[in-house]
């Protein structure tokens, strides 16, 4: 394969990944127009349109679709050779993408982030923060952050944390001149501050247990957010009942700026876990990223 044909099919694989060509052209430190020759070469090579595009959005048409799907396993093995070069170095070295949620982001890895800079510079760290389920492997990541509850069952996971638990709660203000929920049916006389799952999703129906009963709760409210930073400010502001983790609204049930109720109610599950696709090659700098994850939580006592 001649090198243009390589950087061709690199091109092609950018735009799809970052779903852009201004993405992928920055990405790939070319100009957008360079891009788009580069894909009009290809598609004129092989004889088929490969990306549909529009003003607002660019997508893999079928053909697309298949060679992508090859093409993510060929870069998989040629970034594994060469990883496999990097640690035969004194230090670990190579790219190492993670895909997180928000909340995971700010829980696991803005209190590492320096420290493991400092332990591994060569290895080039990139975090892309994304509240949806996004498919690691098809995205090119080399693992990512989810609840246990939500993984696949072929991956191979590292818990992060411990089990989780819900928490209702509410500002002492809003509760001034209203009785705290004693049971979940209660909230629908309250103002409660909605969450949209992102990217357009349905509404969060909150979810309690108690022994064997289960319910799921369709709440009502004036205000909806999509960011649980948000949610939070709102209940301490008194906007409404907030639902969110326990560890997410501690301090703020600690010093007295929230009311914590329901608690009898509120169901516990699976915490974060690391996870990365069991059948792909590990490649040395996400093994240091897996150790120092797993240091930390040690360290924390988070078990």
């Amino acid at each position: 394969m001649r090198g243009s044909e390589f950087t061709e099919l690199k091109a092609f694989a950018a735009i799809v990944e970052e779903r852009s060509f201004v993405r992928a052209a920055a990405r790939l430190r070319v100009s957008p127009p360079a891009l788009s020759q580069s894909i009009r070469q290809l598609e004129a090579r092989i004889g088929v349109r490969l990306l549909n595009r529009t003003t607002r959005s660019v997508s893999p048409t079928a053909a697309g679709d298949t060679l992508f799907a090859r093409l993510a396993v060929a870069f998989d093995a040629l970034e594994g050779a060469v990883a496999d070069v990097h640690a035969a170095r004194n230090r670990p070295a190579g790219s190492l993408r993670i895909n997180v949620p928000r909340v995971a982001a700010m829980r696991f890895i803005v209190p590492i982030l320096g420290d493991f800079q400092r332990a591994y510079p060569d290895v080039a760290l990139t975090v892309i923060v994304d509240d949806t389920l996004t498919d690691i492997v098809g995205g090119r990541f080399d693992a990512g952050i989810r609840l246990g509850e939500r993984l696949e069952k072929d991956v191979v996971a590292v818990k992060l944390s411990e089990d989780l638990q819900m928490a209702a709660v509410a500002a002492p203000a809003y509760l001034e001149n209203r009785a705290a929920p004693r049971h979940p049916q209660e909230l629908h006389q309250h103002q409660c501050i909605k969450f949209q799952w992102p990217g357009g999703g349905n509404l969060y129906r909150w979810e309690f247990a108690r022994g064997k009963r289960a319910l799921e709760i369709a709440v009502e409210g004036s205000l909806t957010v999509n960011d649980t930073e948000l949610m939070l400010h709102a209940a301490l502001d008194g906007a409404g009942v907030a639902y969110m983790f326990e560890y997410q609204v501690r301090p703020w049930i600690e010093n007295g700026r929230l009311v914590r109720f329901l608690e009898a109610w509120s169901p516990s599950f699976p915490g974060f876990y690391l996870y990365h696709p069991s059948s792909r090659h590990v490649p040395p700098a996400l093994r240091v990223f897996i150790d120092f994850m797993r240091a930390r939580r040690v360290a924390s006592g988070d078990r």
